[in-house]
């Protein structure tokens, strides 16, 4: 006997059937009969930024994660660009989202786990009332603090509402054409905004790479980047979940984490949270570690173990000492500290750590030739 479905969740349901269903006929015949103008493919880019970056830079890594703090305003900014998303308040997005970290790819309590296929992942869970999905938003009493959220999370339908119905309606009538603004920065951009978020929690748990966390289905994938405002580097980001970036290196695409820098120096945000560069090369170090003793012989096997531990161990003394040293009163003792021992041990340990590097390459060569 199979296992009796959930009951729908019928207004998600309608929501998320009836807007793909406008956006692939009533749109493009829209456009055909009548045409959209550059001001409405401008509010279309205009709502689909700013929708997509608030679930980026707003629930997920400011609410969901606390990967920074940002002031009232900003925060405000980006609750009701969140309302607009239409994916839920504040206070339930973030609930069901640590529910997926705490408890990833277990069936019975990740909202949206891998493991029960692509579609249960991209939309399943939302369609029907799953046991998985349900929560007393107990996980985000911190949240429930701020003003902010309790405000959105209290006013979260007429919010919906107002800023995908009334607002592109408004802006169409002012600009003489009523209904374009609404079928671009309102139907069209829901579907397209929705589904970018929603392959984070499908695709990147299935197609990219693990250099990070080999123990869970989260992968790094440097396409979805570009559709998700940064989030596609989802393997780095179960590693290192409170980082308030996705992307690491200068070149990696992430829009949000840049938004986010650079409203540091205005103080809009602050706070931002980021592991040691020495910390992020342990994690990689211990996944590489791994893959390579899996392919080595055993002659070669405790040269590796060996290798692998001078390097790890002193990533490890040299992130403790760079904490040590990010902790001293710098305003008073910058100038002594630069002649000091702990200055002096910092510098050889990164010396000492760059022979490390060279050795472990070589020892990895090895067994990859």
């Amino acid at each position: 006997m199979s296992e009796q479905k959930p009951p729908l969740n019928k207004l998600n349901t309608l929501i998320l059937t009836s807007t793909p269903l406008i956006a692939l006929t009533i749109v493009p015949y829209y456009g055909y009969r009548v045409g959209y103008d550059l001001f409405e493919w401008a509010m279309f880019m205009l709502f689909m930024g700013l929708t997509g970056l608030s679930i980026s830079v707003g629930y997920h890594r400011l609410w969901s994660h606390k990967a920074y703090e940002a002031h009232f305003l900003y925060r405000l900014f980006w609750a009701i660009w969140g309302a607009c998303a239409l994916q839920n308040s504040i206070l339930h997005w973030a609930s069901d989202h640590r529910n997926h970290h705490r408890f990833v790819d277990k069936d019975l309590r990740d909202p949206y786990s891998a493991k029960r296929g692509f579609w249960f992942s991209h939309i399943g869970w939302i369609l029907r009332k799953y046991p998985s999905g349900v929560d007393d938003h107990s996980n985000v009493k911190d949240l429930m603090e701020d003003p902010v959220a309790r405000w959105q999370h209290k006013y979260y339908f007429p919010l919906a509402v107002l800023t995908n119905s009334a607002l592109p309606l408004l802006i169409g009538y002012l600009h003489g054409n009523l209904w374009g603004t609404l079928l671009l920065a309102g139907v069209l951009r829901i579907v397209l905004n929705h589904h970018f978020t929603f392959l984070i929690n499908s695709l990147a748990h299935i197609w990219g790479g693990q250099n990070y966390d080999p123990n869970n289905t989260a992968r790094d994938n440097h396409l979805l980047a570009y559709f998700t405002y940064g989030e596609g580097y989802h393997n780095y980001h179960h590693r290192f979940q409170w980082d308030y970036r996705n992307g690491i290196k200068w070149w990696h695409f992430d829009p949000a984490k840049w938004l986010i820098k650079i409203s540091s120096w205005t103080g809009l945000s602050y706070g931002l949270k980021k592991p040691s560069e020495f910390k992020i090369e342990q994690a990689c170090l211990k996944v590489e570690y791994n893959r390579v003793l899996a392919k080595s012989p055993s002659s070669i096997s405790e040269h590796l173990k060996n290798g692998y531990e001078k390097l790890n161990g002193a990533l490890e003394d040299l992130a403790a000492l760079q904490k040590q040293w990010a902790e001293t009163d710098r305003a008073s003792n910058k100038s002594q500290l630069d002649q000091s021992e702990v200055k002096k041990r910092y510098d050889e340990l990164k010396s000492n750590i760059s022979n490390l590097r060279q050795e472990w390459y070589a020892l990895r060569s090895e067994v990859i030739a």
